[in-house]
């Protein structure tokens, strides 16, 4: 009891050239949460449809709570065209609509953000491009939560000032280098990666920000300190949800008060753990996560 987390947001199909694979950031944030012995409720929709139902089977294989997972009676489940010309820089058509896109404010949903075990929100900013869910998130992030937010700029799915919405209701960011400059430059010339999350911290008064930077590893920024861990070299098949179990094992270490640095590592194991396997939700045991080498 007391460390619940919610993750509200997309979950969806990645329909590559020869095979469809469960995905959507949050939704795989959720699934590695709960691998990593987490409790987690995930909050989403979907459509009365097979892609529906297949994901709903999967994901209470692994034993993870979809109770909050509502079911769209018009609108399909959600579908992303991934492009993989380029294994390690995946491009995605993000169909529009989708059933997640109209995620509807409940009250079992306002039961469980009240509830006294839950204790972190984790949101996306591609889950509120829409109304609808962008209306029950604005409800959601009333409550008084740690709020989590994971950053993920696809155009043509975000503005700037949904993005600045979003950027003053977190205490945790995690955005990617590119995401970084990108919001950077729009109040200044970007030339320092630690000099831009402090500037970012301090103009929207978030206390933790975490950067994943691919292959060089990542940047975190937290009790007025930047840390940055190196990669680690994996044989990469594809990225597609790297960055969420990031994520997952930085909020896992995080929420269990592991030292900045143990945060990072685990983090960056898991994010590469995954990036070895197909998809974002691919089946392991968290002991294959290897941390390896301490360093002084």
């Amino acid at each position: 009891m007391g460390n619940e987390v919610v993750c509200f947001g997309e979950m969806l199909w990645d329909i590559l050239p020869d095979k469809e694979l469960p995905g959507g950031a949050v939704m795989n944030v959720a699934y590695h949460l709960q691998q990593l012995g987490e409790k987690v409720s995930l909050v989403s929709r979907i459509g009365r449809d097979a892609r529906g139902q297949g994901l709903l089977d999967m994901l209470q294989g692994f034993h993870l709570n979809t109770a909050f997972v509502q079911v769209d009676e018009k609108q399909e489940t959600g579908k992303v065209y991934a492009d993989m010309t380029n294994p390690t820089d995946v491009h995605y058509d993000i169909v529009y609509p989708a059933a997640w896109d109209f995620i509807q404010w409940e009250p079992a949903l306002a039961q469980l953000l009240k509830s006294a075990g839950t204790r972190y929100l984790v949101f996306g900013s591609l889950c509120s491009r829409d109304v609808v869910s962008r209306h029950t998130l604005q409800q959601a992030l009333l409550e008084n939560l740690v709020k989590v937010l994971d950053i993920n700029l696809r155009e043509p799915h975000y503005t700037r000032d949904h993005v600045e919405w979003l950027l003053q209701q977190c205490d945790l960011l995690k955005l990617n280098i590119a995401e970084l400059e990108l919001i950077s430059s729009w109040y200044h010339p970007y030339e320092d990666k630690e000099w831009a999350v402090r500037a970012l911290s301090a103009r929207f008064n978030i206390p933790v920000i975490v950067v994943t930077m691919g292959a060089e590893g990542a940047l975190l920024f937290m009790n007025d300190t930047c840390y940055v861990e190196p990669g680690i070299p994996v044989k990469v098949v594809d990225t597609i949800g790297s960055g969420d179990a990031f994520l997952a094992g930085f909020l896992h270490s995080y929420i269990h008060e592991q030292p900045a640095r143990e945060c990072l590592r685990f983090a960056n194991a898991l994010g590469a753990l995954v990036a070895s396997y197909a998809g974002g939700c691919p089946d392991y045991n968290p002991e294959q996560i290897s941390i390896g080498e301490q360093k002084a």
